[in-house]
């Protein structure tokens, strides 16, 4: 996909969103919430799927990794860029990253995002719409950044498998322009600083993996 030129504006929203606003402190709510999830039996693809359906097409409304993440999908309202759902099992799509060719999956680390931390590569990753269909997707790469100046929306992130430095722009382009992949995201957390880093877990098209493995062979 050609690397489009984005407006400062754009450029604003994006840092927001890689920023996913990780100061807030957990409450005790939050971690009974947390508490009572853990507790809760995994549901069957089929039992999962049938819950979040609601007739939208054009809609996702789930995500399912077997025995990793159950999980609902909620949209950004429209105007409203910077959305990210307090709820605490539930993923917020990112609307932006759909003009880019990626559906992008966001979530606080102290919430649902504390999921993403046990992807793997390899996994399968089953998104549902609204009317039932199914798409499919493997993770084929987990790409783990320092954010330079976790507090600030311009902040640089710092790659820590190969200390390459990238803008806030050239982070969202490494991470969400694509022809159809599923990027996850949350904050990594250290030394007690919530928004220290960032996770990303991008999932490719089951056929597209398949056909990287035979390449491979």
């Amino acid at each position: 996909m050609a690397l489009k030129k984005l407006t400062s504006r754009t450029i604003f929203i994006i840092g927001i969103l890689l920023a996913l606003f990780a100061s807030v402190v957990l409450n005790p709510s939050t971690v009974l919430a947390m508490e009572l999830a853990e507790a809760t039996v995994f549901p069957t693809f089929s039992e999962f799927s049938t819950s979040v359906q609601d007739g939208r097409a054009d809609l996702v409304r789930g995500v399912y990794v077997s025995n990793v993440l159950a999980l609902p999908i909620v949209q950004q309202p429209y105007g409203h860029g910077s959305f990210l759902s307090e709820e605490p099992e539930a993923i917020t799509q990112f609307r932006m990253a759909s003009r880019y060719g990626t559906t992008g999956l966001l979530a606080h680390n102290y919430l649902a995002g504390a999921s993403f931390f046990d992807l793997k590569v390899g996994d399968e990753v089953r998104l549902v719409y609204g009317d039932g269909k199914i798409e499919i997707f493997v993770v084929y790469e987990i790409l783990r950044y320092q954010a330079l100046q976790p507090h600030s929306t311009y902040s640089s992130f710092r790659d820590l498998d190969t200390d390459k430095v990238l803008s806030v722009e050239q982070t969202f382009k490494r991470v969400f322009f694509s022809d159809g992949n599923v990027t996850f995201q949350t904050c990594i957390e250290k030394d007690g600083e919530l928004s220290w880093g960032r996770l990303f877990v991008i999932a490719i098209p089951k056929a597209e993996y398949e056909s990287l493995a035979w390449l491979n062979e």
